[in-house]
């Protein structure tokens, strides 16, 4: 039996590659919609950031993500980001 293949992917705040189970994925829908992204199956554009508070803090300080997904990202994503970050650290 072959071991399968861990998916890497680059957290756009830091840049580091990471496997994707680690990262945070929030999406750009075709209709414009901004929003977090927990089976990393939703369609539409996608961008990485790592599951971590001061990342997540960086990102919305520079507005990396607004950047990247090239539409505004309201504070609320960030606060709900924070929010999953801190159930995650509980498990």
């Amino acid at each position: 039996m072959q071991n399968k293949k861990t998916p890497f992917r680059k957290c756009i705040v830091t840049q580091e590659m990471k496997p994707k189970k680690e990262l945070l994925r929030i999406v750009r829908s075709p209709e414009g919609e901004v929003f977090l992204d927990p089976t990393s199956k939703k369609s539409g554009r996608g961008a990485y950031i790592s599951n971590d508070q001061a990342v997540i803090d960086e990102a919305e300080k520079k507005g990396i993500l607004s950047r990247h997904l090239k539409t505004e990202v309201p504070a609320e994503l960030y606060n709900e980001l924070r929010r999953y970050h801190l159930r995650s650290q509980l498990k």
